[in-house]
């Protein structure tokens, strides 16, 4: 026979096993969890990335997960990529603010609000993959494909940009008909001015393009960084480490905010 404390005691941990099961940990949900769906995980990463959350910056980690209606923000000589359940990849550059699946549902992936963002968008199983990215002046509509999107400045200007595939670009204000640009075509979306008639098609715009993410890669491999691949380049210096969580989630000096 078990005495009473003892029993006592066996309840006490069921009772805490069922909770922690039901009532996961703040602090998991918070830096990690499943990859569900409707989440993007961080796979590659240098600087500083992370997530606005209720209003609280909290840094990212390779492996860590961004939850729809969460607003990606890098800092400067930062950079992260982030791969879809389908696949799908996107890359987010230094200085640059997106909402992840700002609108419910899969097919809408990101809102720039300011910065640049380079998406590669999966084929499922050869057929065609609709995927959106939007913002404060345009809806760039793609089927599986790899393009560049910057907003340049505060009244949301748009420059986007095809390396492969087909993608389509609409006013989000004045609406209209869509315009369809094929690799080597480009097209600047300004807030007050409807599309232009025909997309510009410049090589010393994408080679700048090229340029400068080629930088950015050369800083990775130069500096260091955190990937979840064993293809990227091996851990170094840049980027937060999971010690970084308990201390500071914005990165910063700032003492850190209490559990969300």
């Amino acid at each position: 026979m078990f005495s009473r404390p003892t029993l006592l005691a066996a309840a006490r941990a069921l009772l805490l096993a069922a909770t922690a099961v039901v009532f996961p940990s703040p602090l998991r949900a918070q830096f990690g969890g499943a990859f569900g769906p409707d989440a993007a995980k961080l796979i590659v990463m240098t600087g500083r990335v992370s997530v606005l959350k209720d209003g609280v910056e909290w840094a990212r980690n390779v492996g860590d997960v961004v939850e729809p209606k969460q607003i990606i923000i890098t800092g400067p000589d930062s950079y992260g990529k982030f791969q879809l359940a389908d696949g799908s990849t996107f890359e987010v550059f230094q200085n640059t603010r997106a909402v992840f699946h700002d609108t419910p549902g899969w097919q809408e992936m990101l809102n720039v609000l300011i910065g640049r963002v380079k998406v590669y968008v999966e084929h499922k199983n050869g057929r065609p993959n609709p995927k959106q990215v939007t913002t404060q002046t345009a809806v760039i509509s793609v089927r599986g494909t790899i393009f560049d999107v910057v907003v340049e400045d505060q009244d949301a200007t748009t420059f986007v940009s095809v390396e492969e595939g087909v993608v389509d670009v609409q006013h989000l204000r004045f609406g209209g008909n869509r315009i369809q640009l094929h690799p080597g075509e480009s097209i600047r979306v300004y807030r007050d001015q409807p599309l232009a008639k025909v997309a510009d098609k410049s090589d010393a715009v994408h080679a700048a393009l090229r340029a400068a993410a080629q930088a950015v890669y050369d800083i990775l491999y130069t500096r260091g960084v955190n990937s979840g691949s064993s293809g990227a380049p091996p851990a170094g210096t840049g980027g937060t480490t999971q010690g970084d969580k308990g201390k500071n989630p914005s990165g910063g000096n700032a003492p850190p905010p209490g559990p969300p």
